[in-house]
């Protein structure tokens, strides 16, 4: 299994030939306080790396959710769609917000792992 992160604050989550999963940081939940609606992405549809994919709302901000590789949308969960403050209590777990099928593998070498994401989310 592997995590991992984008600029925008996203993560994604391999293992093996599974869709990958993605959700928004621990970052970026603090930063936007209480969750309180997600607009989740549509099943079926393929998006690019950094399109947006669904937008998350709290009680301070909206911000964008981007897809953080080429993919087709495979799943998305529904618990969050009725619990938003799933993103808060448990972003790293029950909170995830979908499930994405690869274009390509290689887009993952990219991004941050754990470590320097870590960095940059200090300075972000």
């Amino acid at each position: 299994m592997s995590v991992k992160y984008t600029q925008d604050h996203e993560w994604i989550q391999t293992e093996g030939d599974a869709p990958s999963v993605v959700g928004i940081t621990v970052h970026a939940q603090d930063a936007l306080g209480d969750v309180v609606f997600v607009d989740l992405p549509e099943v079926g549809r393929s998006y690019n790396a950094g399109e947006v994919a669904g937008v998350v709302e709290s009680v301070k901000a909206a911000a964008d959710v981007y897809m953080p590789v080429t993919g087709e949308v495979v799943e998305v969960n529904e618990a969050l769609r009725g619990d938003p403050s799933l993103a808060n209590t448990d972003p790293l777990g029950a909170g995830w917000f979908f499930k994405v099928r690869l274009a390509d593998p290689g887009q993952l070498d990219a991004m941050m792992d754990a470590t320097a994401y870590d960095a940059f989310s200090q300075n972000a």
